[in-house]
């Protein structure tokens, strides 16, 4: 294309020239800013045009641009194809044969250097579709011998350099762009590098082309007036229209110094490394192609061209290191993540395959691709596009002033579209019949008339079928619009083939394949492990519950089975969609070379985190365990947790922290013969530590009960291994003794320590309820009491018996007036502060309270004081010496009690005196004692 463009002459847009500079003239009263504008678009159009190495101005996912693309490169054959793409993504190029359509090409750097850590992990995505220019030059540079395919544009490290926040903010989103459901969520939060990006960045400008050209979103308008018209066109009306679009667009941006700058130096990078090439291979330009959006494609800087200077200097890469791999990606993904309207590119999909077939254009495809469809083209009938005229025709001036053409109706098309929307309407509960078919034939063409159409456009007919059809409701959870995008081609979601995936995630195939599922099949697989009858199914568990705690939710999830410290299942069963979630599996790959490396690095970086707690510490020790059973990385990460525990100065992690200690404790106590060291310090630590902070907890008023109540539960159940390694229960009770708390629930709390290490009798905290309860000033806050009585269950369980007295007795005692009140906050504070504890008290209190309602009414609380029924062994009392009979009915029981008591003797017949022993008489004092021992009246 070069040579044709190699003698272009200054007067080639002379007659465009004049037309527009008289057109400035008659808007604007005279030469100005107008003329300069308009003139300056076709200075842009003229210097493209005229530069040696062709250029080549796409717009992704453009069929037009794909057709023109596929036509320009069998006719020109070039030797090498510039592509605007990060250069450091080339390798992965060639792995475009093993995948599915749609996929996006991605880098990711998961720890950074030389950026902020809170930027960290760094994701930058380029998806690719078969209906773009850029696959048909990737595919012919690669399938075709001696050509070379070169990336030319910044590196994903430099993405992030030239940003000011390290975050490209997302072009905004049409109004009819897709909801961000899971197909929309595929590329995850990466920056997005659309290929040939060409969006009017002036508002003003887009609501003006939106607003005459009677469409609702930007999508709609390109494919109306760019798409339609440049379908058919030759290449040089390709061209230049494209540019001349680019360079409208580019000159009436809003001058943002930082984005202009960014974009003019890409195009200095990219020239830079194109003229580079050259030199250093010797490439002729004309046998050169460089494929770039329009908006690059009409640059203005110095660097511009082959002849450009060479002023440019291309930084250095951060120490950043950056992974590459192909991640699955849709049509909704690329809808999300570059604003474009729900289904535009599922159109756009089925736009390319009637073009294709309408304008007999063969297309490239690699070879080997899966999941293409192979067009049937006849090469001796392929009609190729026309030759230019002239060299370096103008065909900017005809095309601007040829009307555009009208495509007559294909009634038997719309009329496929109508009927077939009425069906999957009623597939999905719409109340549709085929009155509605012919409301929306008709509506469609009114449609597209009222917007000065000659025939409708999808979009035209989207709207009619969501008018006509969907009324006012939506049975099911798919309403019309997306229903019309199904029947339009779907959103089709590409694949990344198990050679193009890296290490760990054919690892991770490879050790799952024993269960005999499709992995890579889209959508959620039953798993059933028999660990039991198939003892090889073991590492495959192994591998799922790593993969539950390293993957999304819903990525591996289990339905029975479970894993705990200490206990294996014997079988298990596993709801597994691995397909659906297959970026995220790749992106592990990036972060290590197996699951089991990636688990251990992700571990660590948990509990040396800045941010980490002894809680956490404890979490990732926890799961080293059951997940890698590797005692070394345990141990290493039980240090870890003293340190961090050491230098805590609150109690808010005290609940988990007394949670995973006290398992991991039980585990090392049944399963390994002597405890970690770890362990025993971490005991002896907590213990000094908790004591501590124990007297100021009782008093924050940012510490509840909660968390004083796990303090005391650790002190209490660490408190026989803490003494056994060398600790002071005297610490402990200075602790409580240093106590003061005003809150109720603390207060509360406070007495059960006491009367767990006996300092308070239960009879005397029984005897504070009382009080409480009889006090009408603090009868009001009984139930934060009654809270704090339910918390020390968890330091003094042996206080559960007492807890349900205690509110027994406050049923029982309070009359309605009072009790109702607040009633309602007893039972919210329980639910909030002590849903755990509640199994606790209710096995109590049915143990003590009757089974059988009829049972209630005679029903008597234990607690209370009752006559005692006459034992069968006592004998009437006529005088002091009273247990007489019952001693000699057991004179075994007398011997073992008065051994116990020194006393020696001998039993003798008894007389006939009231007595019975010898030896009963001779004591009586024993006796006496030995009778109120054994409550004998």
């Amino acid at each position: 294309m070069s040579g044709t463009y190699e003698g272009v002459r200054e007067e080639t847009f002379t007659a465009l020239r004049t037309q527009l500079q008289e057109a400035a003239a008659a808007f604007s009263d005279g030469p100005g800013a107008l003329e300069g504008i308009l003139l300056g678009l076709v200075d842009d159009v003229d210097r493209a045009v005229r530069e040696p190495l062709e250029i080549f101005p796409v717009c992704h996912h453009s069929p037009a641009s794909a057709v023109a693309m596929a036509r320009r490169l069998r006719e020109k054959q070039p030797k090498v194809v510039y592509l605007e793409l990060c250069e450091d993504m080339a390798p992965l190029l060639t792995e475009l044969r093993n995948c599915r359509l749609p996929v996006a090409v991605q880098a990711f750097a998961s720890e950074v250097d030389g950026f902020p850590p809170e930027w960290s992990p760094l994701s930058v995505v380029a998806p690719i579709t078969e209906a773009s220019a850029e696959y048909q030059a990737i595919a012919y540079a690669l399938d075709t011998p001696g050509v070379e395919l070169v990336l030319v544009d910044r590196s994903s490290d430099h993405v992030f350099q030239w940003d000011a926040r390290g975050r490209p903010a997302a072009p905004p989103a049409d109004p009819g762009a897709p909801p961000a459901e899971e197909e929309a969520a595929l590329h995850g939060e990466a920056v997005g590098l659309e290929i040939g990006d060409l969006r009017p960045r002036f508002a003003e400008l887009e609501e003006h082309l939106l607003r005459h050209g009677r469409v609702r979103h930007w999508s709609e308008w390109w494919h109306q007036y760019v798409e339609l018209p440049l379908g058919d066109s030759d290449h040089d009306t390709y061209r230049q229209v494209m540019l001349l679009i680019g360079s409208l667009f580019r000159r009436l941006a809003p001058g943002d110094p930082h984005r202009v700058r960014v974009d003019e130096d890409r195009e200095r990078y990219m020239w830079t490394r194109m003229r580079e090439h050259l030199a250093a291979t010797g490439a002729d330009p004309a046998d050169c192609l460089y494929v770039c959006g329009a908006f690059h494609a009409a640059s203005r800087v110095a660097e511009f061209g082959v002849h450009g200077t060479d002023t440019f200097e291309i930084g250095p890469r951060t120490a950043t290191t950056w992974q590459h791999g192909l991640i699955p990606s849709s049509h909704a993904a690329i809808e999300a993540q570059f604003g474009l309207a729900a289904g535009s590119v599922s159109i756009a999909a089925t736009l390319w395959a009637k073009n294709v077939k309408r304008t007999r254009v063969e297309p490239y495809r690699l070879a080997g691709q899966a999941g293409t469809k192979k067009t049937r083209v006849k090469k001796t009938v392929a009609v190729p596009a026309p030759a230019p005229a002239a060299p370096a025709s103008d065909q900017l001036t005809g095309f601007l002033q040829r009307p555009p053409a009208l495509d007559r109706l294909d009634e038997a098309e719309l009329l496929g579209w109508s009927v077939d929307i009425v069906r999957a309407a009623r597939r999905n509960g719409y109340l549709a019949s085929t009155a509605d078919a012919i409301a929306v034939f008709e509506t469609s063409i009114l449609l597209a008339g009222m917007r000065d159409r000659a025939k409708p456009t999808p979009y035209d007919f989207r709207d009619a079928a969501v008018t006509c059809i969907e009324k006012d409701t939506v049975p099911g959870r798919r309403d019309v619009r997306r229903l019309v995008d199904i029947m339009m081609g779907g959103d089709r979601i590409g694949q990344v083939g198990y050679d193009a995936l890296p290490p760990l995630a054919r690892d991770v195939h490879d050790r799952l394949a024993p269960l005999g599922l499709k992995l890579q099949q889209r959508g959620v697989q039953r798993a059933l492990l028999d660990v039991a009858g198939r003892p090889e199914l073991e590492r495959c568990s192994d591998v799922l519950w790593m993969l539950r705690h390293l993957l999304p939710h819903g990525a591996a999830r289990p339905i029975m089975g479970e894993r705990r410290l200490g206990e294996r299942s014997l079988q298990e069963s596993w709801d597994l969609a691995l397909g659906t979630h297959q970026r995220a599996l790749i992106e592990l790959g990036y972060e290590g070379v197996s699951i089991e490396q990636v688990l251990e690095q992700r571990l660590r970086r948990t509990a040396y985190s800045p941010q980490a707690t002894a809680a956490t510490v404890l979490r990732c020790v926890e799961e080293a365990t059951l997940y890698l059973r590797s005692r070394r990385l345990a141990d290493e990460l039980g240090t870890r947790a003293l340190e961090v525990l050491s230098a805590e100065r609150n109690v808010d992690g005290a609940p988990e922290v007394l949670r995973r200690v006290r398992a991991l404790l039980a585990y090392y106590r049944t399963s390994e013969p002597v405890l970690p060291p770890w362990i025993e310090t971490f005991a002896t630590t907590g213990y000094a530590h908790y004591c501590t902070l124990l007297p100021t907890a009782f008093t924050d008023d940012d510490a509840t009960v909660r968390h004083v109540a796990a303090m005391l539960g650790f002190l209490f159940s660490m408190e026989s291994l803490a003494l056994s390694l060398g600790c002071d229960r005297t610490q402990l009770e200075l602790a409580v003794a240093q106590s003061h708390p005003e809150d109720p629930s603390k207060t509360a709390l406070l007495w059960a320590a006491k009367t767990h290490l006996g300092v308070l009798s239960r009879a005397d905290l029984g005897a504070k309820c009382d009080e409480l309860l009889g006090n009408p000033l603090v009868v009001p806050s009984y139930p934060r009491y009654l809270s704090g009585f339910v918390h020390a269950l968890e330091p003094v369980p042996g206080l559960t018996d007492f807890v349900v007295e205690a509110v027994s007795n406050a049923f029982a005692r309070l009359p309605d007036p009072v009790l109702l009140p607040w009633l309602p906050t007893l039972i919210t504070t329980l639910r909030s502060g002590g849903a755990e504890l509640a199994p606790l008290l209710i096995r109590e209190a049915g143990r003590i309270f009757p089974g059988r309602l009829a049972a209630l009414d005679e029903w008597v609380p234990p607690w209370r004081d009752r006559p005692e029924p006459e034992s069968p062994y006592a004998a009437p009392r006529t005088d002091g010496a009273g247990g007489c009979a019952l001693l000699a009915a057991h004179p075994g029981a007398c011997d073992a009690v008065a051994q116990l008591l020194g006393c020696d003797g001998t039993w003798e017949p008894a007389g006939p005196g009231p007595s019975g022993a010898v030896l009963i008489s001779a004591y009586p004092a024993t006796a006496a004692a030995l009778g109120a021992l054994m409550a004998v009246p």
